[in-house]
């Protein structure tokens, strides 16, 4: 067997278990990795600003391609516990990354050494497992362990922390035979699987609710044909958008009290029937419970077993992958058709998709200041259906996703549950990373995209190319909304007059010489008619200099962004559409038309 440092065996396992990239930052405790990254070769490092931004790049980079684990590197101390927030955004999303720190001597752990904290306790609840390995001859196994688990069962986050004698050390270790592990998903039995399709038989306004779990399972495709198969619309969760095309026609439309369509909240109020795979029944999906569940039949599919109501307790519950179970589905749907037992869903699906061509959000505005619903507008037009979006809270993301298209899986990518303001930033240029031919346009209000804008600077040294929309109404507008039921508008407003830059009238910093400063580009708008050149001229920019590009969108200062606090009570703030010119590319998805254009053809 060949003689190496740990180290150098944590190098080569990381290579055999698929790793290409890491993200991080070295430091005297983990520098004996650094150099053995360094003496092997293999690996790809991006050279994060933050560790923190480590963290979400490795979490982007793992959202962009079914099979990619980010990992993410820093020294001991506070490295680790800035990488914190982005263990818990992926856990609280079930996607695994795997985050290595360097620590101090084992003989230092209880002596209070410098920057000795025990991260592996502060971790703990957040990943599926954290360990400070104290046995050279344990690093091996550890990170074989690690894999592992992040891929069985329901995926999530796993914390090596390495102490500096530890790597050091030198073990007898046999790379040619090494091997992953085994992955262990619970799997649906077919006798499960008719038992669910018997009670959605006997429905007769059933609707699927698709969640990330069918995303991470890379099972898409079978939704879809599922649902063809059946007739049965489709709602997907925010974490399951894009697992159907926003234009097929059995596309229903999210559903929630923020990140929804008001035709498919009413859909959901139409139904007797939800058949939820991967999903979690997020409380801004479901409101209150006592609405969501009225008069409705629930069957739940998840790969968590903890998960099977935890929310609610369905009537049928089915532990298992989604792939797994929805190979079943599929297989047991056809045998239904082949047999002429199948219900015909044809006036039901119709309705679905008479309230999608109808109950539509207005986008079309003209005003100075610009109205953020145009800026969706404008997107839509601008960018085609491989656009790959990032975002992750505020008004401007909860507004995107009533707004938006998406007609891919993991095209629209957000740390869904956490929400950690400055994830865009980051998580946008692991996602470039993973897939560097791709458009990648992420999506920020000024407060998220000033909380970790200098990881702008990553994308331009490493040229990682992406475009980058901020809406910035100098408000943290979110809360501000929020407010409302306070009667305050307090410690919320980030206007001020920037004595270096009159020309942002009032509107507090220079977003656009800050990205330059960083080395990147950047455009401003502040009329309507101004979007769309402007992001076509940050296209052009990208291509020319292979840096990130920032388009900032001057806002009026005040939006309130529909929401409610029940699935039937959501307020319209703002007029609705009533006419195809008020909302033209929302109805050109709901009516089929060719994407980017506003016509039939």
């Amino acid at each position: 067997m060949a003689r190496m440092t740990a180290a150098q065996a944590a190098v080569e396992i990381l290579k055999r278990e698929g790793t290409t990239h890491v993200f991080g930052l070295p430091g005297a405790a983990i520098n004996p990795f650094y150099s053995a990254m360094r003496t092997n070769g293999g690996l790809t490092h991006v050279l994060a600003r933050h560790v923190e931004g480590a963290s979400h790049m490795a979490e982007g980079y793992t959202r962009a391609k079914a099979g990619n684990i980010g990992v993410c590197v820093g020294t001991s101390g506070p490295a680790g516990t800035d990488m914190i927030t982005g263990l818990y955004s992926a856990a609280a999303d079930s996607i695994p990354i795997l985050c290595i720190t360097g620590q101090a001597p084992v003989a230092k752990l209880h002596k209070e050494d410098f920057q000795a904290v025990d991260i592996a306790s502060i971790a703990a609840p957040l990943t599926k497992m954290a360990m400070t390995v104290l046995e050279p001859a344990q690093v091996p196994g550890a990170l074989q362990q690690a894999f592992h688990l992040m891929r069985s069962g329901r995926p999530g986050p796993v914390l090596i922390d390495l102490p500096i004698d530890v790597q050091m050390a030198e073990i007898e270790f046999d790379l040619e035979t090494y091997q992953p592990l085994p992955v262990h998903r619970p799997a649906a039995t077919r006798a499960q699987i008719d038992k669910a399709l018997e009670l959605l038989q006997a429905a007769e306004r059933p609707l699927i609710v698709a969640g990330g779990g069918v995303i991470n399972a890379d099972a898409d495709a079978l939704l879809v044909e599922f649902a063809q198969l059946t007739g049965v619309p489709v709602v997907p969760t925010l974490m399951g958008w894009g697992a159907i095309p926003d234009d097929h026609p059995l596309m229903a439309g999210m559903v929630g009290l923020q990140t929804s369509h008001r035709y498919g909240n009413a859909t959901l109020l139409e139904s007797d029937f939800v058949l939820g795979i991967g999903n979690r029944w997020a409380n801004r999906h479901t409101g209150g419970l006592d609405t969501y569940t009225r008069g409705r039949t629930f069957v739940h599919v998840d790969i968590e077993p903890t998960q099977i109501g935890r929310v609610f307790p369905p009537d049928y519950g089915i532990v298992s992958d989604a792939r797994t179970a929805l190979e079943l589905f599929v297989e047991a749907a056809r045998e239904l058709k082949a047999a002429g037992t199948l219900r015909d869903r044809d006036d039901w699906a119709g309705s679905c998709r008479q309230r999608k061509a109808t109950l539509l959000r207005r986008t079309h505005f003209d005003q100075v200041p610009v109205k953020p619903q145009r800026v969706y507008e404008e997107m839509n037009k601008a960018f085609g259906r491989d656009t790959r979006y990032v975002s992750t809270i505020g008004l401007s993301q909860i507004q995107a996703a009533q707004m938006l298209h998406v007609y891919r899986p993991r095209h629209w990518i957000n740390a869904g549950q956490a929400g950690p303001l400055g994830w865009t930033v980051p998580a946008a240029l692991g996602v470039a990373t993973a897939d560097p031919d791709a458009t990648v346009v992420a999506l920020s209000g000024d407060y998220d995209f000033q909380f970790m804008i200098e990881e702008l600077a990553v994308g331009a040294q490493f040229q990682i190319p992406y475009l980058h929309v901020v809406v910035n109404n100098a408000y943290l507008g979110l809360i501000r909304q929020a407010q409302r039921g306070f009667d305050m508008d307090y410690c919320v407003q980030l206007s001020f007059d920037n004595v270096n830059a009159p020309e942002v009238g009032g509107y507090g910093v220079d977003h656009v010489k800050v990205a330059e400063g960083l080395g990147c580009k950047a455009v401003r708008v502040f009329e309507p008619d101004r979007i769309a050149p402007a992001l076509e001229e940050a296209k052009k920019l990208m291509a020319e200099h292979r840096v990130p590009v920032v388009v900032e969108v001057i806002l009026e200062r005040v939006t309130n962004v529909s929401m409610g606090t029940e699935l039937d009570n959501v307020t319209e703030f703002e007029e609705v559409a009533t006419g195809p010119d008020h909302a033209p590319t929302a109805l050109r998805v709901a009516l089929g038309w060719p994407s980017g254009t506003g016509e039939r053809t």
